[in-house]
């Protein structure tokens, strides 16, 4: 099953700081299928989604906007509308897994907001970091947040799910398979330490190792491979690379496209 290749735009901030609509542009002349927004720059919904239809791109999801609370789901509602999409993302810092007590408190929380959310016929899937995938007491924390907000669905990052390198990311890809319909892809030296992890502004601050897809030592083809039909699409995302961003994004086109993993438009 051949599904096609996104772009998380988050990877490609610095340069939507300055041009937006360039940025889409050349993802499209890459050949990237669809992209993921992470915020709209200086456009509105609507105006982002007519630029990415005249590019020919699709939308699959996106994480603006970003359910935080669930009396507070309306505007996200509609932008959701605007963008054509039945689906909405939710994420968490570290202090929100950090103990027994705080993944109760978060898992409450989605699932709050995953009723308000099905009501409107949407779908909420949590996207992942590392901090999700250690363990309190033998247990993956991500396992206890699954069984206490048992409707909501994950977009697995497959790079955080190691936690560096201590788990085996296909393992846990086909522990929550059922669950799945997204996979985000990145690569890096999974076995690495970590510094400063944390969130800052809303944007995840830590020190990783990130490499273009292929570079790395993530196993992404047996990932492909393993992910469940109900994946449809396979996102690539770099928080941050350790060569420039724009040939990183291209270098994992390649990679994936030219190796069969996913289907690009070139």
């Amino acid at each position: 099953m051949l599904r096609p290749l996104s772009v998380q735009l988050y990877s490609l901030r610095s340069y939507a700081e300055k041009d937006f609509v360039g940025v889409l542009k050349k993802v499209a002349e890459i050949g990237y299928k669809a992209v993921e927004p992470a915020g709209f720059w200086n456009l509105t919904p609507a105006e982002f989604k007519k630029i990415i239809d005249d590019l020919g791109l699709e939308i699959y999801s996106s994480h603006s906007p970003w359910a935080r609370k669930p009396e507070n789901l309306n505007e996200a509602i509609d932008i959701l509308g605007t963008l054509g999409l039945k689906n909405c993302c939710c994420g968490y810092g570290p202090d929100d897994f950090k103990d027994m007590d705080a993944i109760k408190r978060t898992a409450e929380n989605t699932s709050k907001m995953q009723e308000v959310l099905a009501k409107a016929g949407i779908e909420l899937f949590q996207h992942n970091h590392y901090w999700e995938f250690e363990r309190i007491d033998g247990r993956l924390k991500y396992d206890i947040f699954a069984e206490l907000c048992p409707n909501v669905k994950f977009e697995i990052d497959c790079f955080w799910s190691t936690n560096m390198g201590k788990e085996d990311p296909v393992a846990m890809l086909k522990q929550f398979a059922s669950r799945t319909t997204l996979i985000h892809m990145k690569d890096g030296v999974c076995k690495q330490k970590t510094q400063n992890a944390g969130m800052v502004n809303g944007l995840l601050d830590m020190k990783v190792d990130l490499l273009p897809l292929g570079t790395g030592t993530l196993p992404i083809k047996d990932l492909v491979a393993a992910a469940p039909e109900s994946v449809k699409t396979i996102v690539v995302e770099l928080d941050y690379c350790e060569i420039e961003m724009w040939k990183a994004i291209e270098e994992s086109y390649r990679f994936m496209t030219s190796n069969g993993l996913a289907q690009g438009n070139k």
